[in-house]
């Protein structure tokens, strides 16, 4: 596809910044539920059940890399700061790394203290080696601020813990990476888990039955 250098350029900054501003969207939504109370991964499988529209809706995590923050707020100095949404997306992704730090807090009873989290995952996306923006640091950095010591592991990357000594020795698990050796874990250990990693609702879904002529009578499955 041929286009000038100035309609390349931005077609490169809004589809990373429409991509940011999708993991923001879902970002918040968690950041909700789970600030209520609300298992957010069962209103997520919910919403996605049977309900063509909703397949594209993104799952929250860490939105890093080099690209997706950078392109957007290039985007947004490029309109003169006026790229409101992108401005609010950046919020809302740099925040769920002190929104984890926060969760493990209150799961630790509400100080960290003295506490050992295992930080599982430092690099900014999964299976992959690569650091660069990785908002697994801050995650890091806000939990030792509060007091607690970090035992990061990630497979990718050298001298980090030894995952079984970080898993056993740690009173709270931080998934920062969900890196697929992880699913052979089962956490024993209250846990934050953003990614829905380790989550397994179960819903209680009922069909019709189309052959009964009682039209409230429903199966569940």
């Amino acid at each position: 596809i041929r286009l000038t250098p100035l309609e390349a350029e931005m077609a490169k900054l809004m589809a990373n910044s429409w991509r940011y501003l999708e993991f923001a969207i879902a970002n918040q939504f968690y950041m909700i539920a789970e600030e209520n109370g609300v298992d957010f991964y069962r209103v997520y499988q919910a919403i996605r059940h049977k309900y063509p529209r909703a397949q594209g809706y993104k799952a929250p995590g860490l939105a890093a890399g080099p690209c997706l923050f950078k392109d957007t707020m290039q985007l947004a100095s490029f309109f003169d700061h006026q790229f409101y949404m992108g401005h609010s997306a950046m919020l809302v992704n740099e925040g769920l790394a002190t929104f984890m730090v926060d969760r493990t807090e209150k799961l630790l009873g509400g100080s960290l203290w003295g506490k050992t989290v295992a930080l599982l995952g430092m690099t900014f996306k999964a299976d992959n080696d690569d650091i660069r923006e990785s908002l697994s640091f801050r995650v890091k950095k806000g939990l030792e601020f509060k007091g607690a010591t970090v035992l990061c592991n990630d497979p990718f990357l050298p001298g980090t813990t030894e995952l079984e000594k970080a898993v056993a020795s740690a009173d709270a698990i931080v998934l920062g990476t969900p890196h697929s050796c992880y699913k052979a874990i089962t956490p024993k250990k209250p846990f934050v888990d953003v990614w829905g990693f380790f989550s397994k609702p179960q819903l209680d879904i009922y069909t019709r039955d189309e052959s009964d002529t009682d039209m409230d009578t429903e199966k569940k499955v």
